[in-house]
């Protein structure tokens, strides 16, 4: 009895002094501060970054009601500040897997709303439309005729994952596009942290669906590889910018140092990240080709200063 007691007695003394030691001996690591004479958030900084919430708000219901069947306003309903509820949200019927990585990526843009908001102020959720018949009509636009039955994104994993490779991709290249006229310290930092997860998100879909790339989507005639293929020229055609977006196969002289046709990371000749503007993203996601016509994901339009300025212009 003895014994174990003055060993319970060495155990509590040794976990005490392994703490304190730990506790005295850890560094403070606290995140970069900027320089001594750096501007941390430069006002023309502030529009370029609120601009993102778009596809911020867009990833983050679409995502969450996939995965949970409710979105943000249930999740985070402060970060709505009011905006209406998307069109057309569901929970989709995801395998145990997906349904937990989908689940880590709404969070992921519950965080990237806040850390936005929080950092440069925001605007109300515009109202979006999540809808299988949006999905739909832009997957038939894509193959040129009407698919039948119509495209559901929400149908069952491999569905919606081909529904994703539609909007983390748009909002990625926004940022590399942004990165270069950003000066503030504290934004370009925020910037670099959004655009971390967002490729990493991306490169999960594009992971995912290059592993099926030979199989036969059910219950249509394409393979996984067409549907990719279809969606980046659809892209490329509203965006009219040239190839900025390319499937998970491509010929060679599209792949890395023109010797791949495997295509996990859609990038350029250097192998460095395609960029967009905002105009191009907003063309695409209105699915209009013009970004002063409304449509698509944002039937009403955009939010913040840009999307709606470049709206005016056409009213």
């Amino acid at each position: 009895m003895k014994m174990v007691a003055s060993t319970s007695i060495f155990m509590f003394i040794f976990l005490v002094y392994t703490n304190l030691y730990i506790t005295i001996s850890s560094p403070v690591c606290p995140p970069p501060d900027c320089s001594e004479h750096a501007i941390p958030i430069y006002k023309e900084d502030i529009d370029m970054i609120q601009f993102a919430l778009n596809l911020e708000h867009l990833e983050a219901d679409f995502f969450l009601f996939a995965a949970l069947g409710y979105g943000l306003d249930e999740v985070a309903p402060y970060l709505v500040m009011g905006g209406p509820p998307p069109i057309g949200a569901q929970k989709a019927n995801l395998d145990f897997l997906t349904e937990n990585i989908i689940t880590e990526f709404g969070f992921e843009e519950v965080g990237h709303l806040r850390a936005i908001k929080s950092t440069v102020g925001g605007f109300p959720r515009p109202l979006m439309d999540l809808s299988p018949k949006n999905f739909a009509k832009l997957f038939n636009e894509a193959f040129g005729y009407e698919l039948r039955p119509p495209f559901n994104p929400y149908r069952d994993s491999l569905s919606f994952m081909m529904a994703s490779y539609v909007i983390p991709y748009v909002g990625l290249l926004g940022y590399v596009g942004t990165n270069p006229n950003i000066n503030g310290c504290v934004t370009k930092r925020l910037l670099a942290g959004l655009l971390g997860v967002e490729s990493g998100q991306d490169a999960y879909i594009r992971g995912y669906l290059y592993e099926r790339s030979k199989e036969v989507v059910f219950p249509y005639k394409h393979t996984v590889a067409e549907f990719t293929i279809r969606l980046s020229e659809l892209r490329n055609r509203l965006a009219m910018c040239g190839v900025k977006d390319e499937g998970v196969i491509v010929p060679p002289q599209l792949g890395a140092e023109n010797r791949t046709i495997s295509n996990l990371l859609s990038a350029d000749y250097n192998s460095l990240s395609y960029g967009r503007t905002p105009p191009e993203i907003l063309r695409i996601v209105y699915d209009t080709g013009d970004e002063h016509v409304p449509g698509g994901f944002f039937p009403e339009g955009a939010g913040g200063k840009i999307a709606r300025e470049l709206l005016e212009k056409h009213a």
